[in-house]
């Protein structure tokens, strides 16, 4: 059984032999940089008093596991934040355009996290902001925030693995004959200072699959995205090598102001294994306003 920052277990009678360090593990799925944190203080209890990880136990005995409270140190902001999702272990928000996750040297404020700050004082909240994916600064829709070091190790486990599902919705030029298609090419930085990325024979393998939702006859497309590798700008990159550039992307193809003044990217669809329950989870997000106003437009 679990809660918030909080894991409880019964040893059974085949699990007299086993030592307390095995049962977590074995139970909660605990990775080793979190058993190494626990083992550092006195943070698992056997029938309410602290116990070493090598013991073990009887039948009956209560084992509970309270992880270390940690916090994050952002400036609050009043940025806007939508939730789509929330329960004691994960914060899931439909990001708008036109705020970086997290602070960089470039965005020292002005982020996400500084309004997810802010919105954890407001709502009484307390607990370290670890982002699981991340977004592009002018793409809009869903990334997780895991509340704990647990579920921080378990969803990257699962990124890692690929069993977490990502879609993305794009609209982008030209028009794609085939209904879809998988671009399976590497990716690394153009040039070692910069930003911008490239597909280089000796980069990173990168696969996106796409699927063609709607034809536009102006000359567009609206495509359904889903990635199997996690690249930064890995869909822009590979849209933009096909010759289909996601419109209004300043930096792999061109400015399209008078359509959108972002590139015209969503993350719409997650879904993932709860790290704590087990429970399959999937959300959507809607087209945020911009992109359905493109595409009213192009219609």
């Amino acid at each position: 059984m679990s809660q918030a920052n909080k894991f409880e277990y019964i040893i059974k009678e085949n699990e007299t032999e086993l030592r307390i360090k095995e049962l977590l593990k074995r139970n909660f799925g605990f990775s080793t940089r979190l058993m190494n944190k626990l083992k550092a203080g006195e943070y698992v209890r056997l029938n309410g008093s602290p116990v070493k990880m090598y013991a073990t136990g009887n039948i009956g005995d209560f084992i509970t596991v309270e992880l270390p409270q940690e916090n994050s140190h952002f400036e609050p902001e009043q940025i806007p934040i939508s939730v789509v999702y929330e329960d004691e272990d994960l914060l899931i928000v439909n990001k708008q355009p036109g705020y970086v996750v997290h602070p960089t040297k470039g965005h020292p404020c002005r982020t996400l996290a500084n309004g997810i700050m802010n919105y954890m004082l407001e709502n009484k909240k307390n607990f370290k902001i670890r982002f699981i994916n991340r977004l592009d600064m002018d793409t809009s829709g869903l990334l997780i925030v895991a509340k704990n070091s647990h579920c921080q190790d378990d969803m990257q486990k699962q990124m890692i693995e690929n069993t977490v599902v990502k879609k993305y919705v794009a609209v982008v030029k030209g028009i794609i004959q085939e209904e879809e298609g998988t671009v399976d090419l590497p990716i690394d930085k153009e040039h070692e200072d910069r930003v911008k990325r490239a597909v280089k024979e000796e980069g990173y393998p990168s696969v996106t699959h796409y699927r063609v939702l709607e034809r536009f006859a102006r000359g567009y497309t609206l495509v359904e995205l889903l990635l199997e590798t996690g690249r930064t700008h890995q869909i822009r990159v590979h849209m933009s090598h096909i010759g289909h550039p996601v419109v209004g992307d300043v930096l792999y193809g061109e400015a399209s102001v008078w359509l959108i003044e972002r590139q015209a990217l969503h993350a719409r669809y997650l879904s993932f294994r709860h790290p704590v329950t087990g429970a399959f989870v999937e959300m959507e997000a809607p087209l945020p306003d911009d992109m359905q106003a493109l595409i009213e437009k192009i219609r």
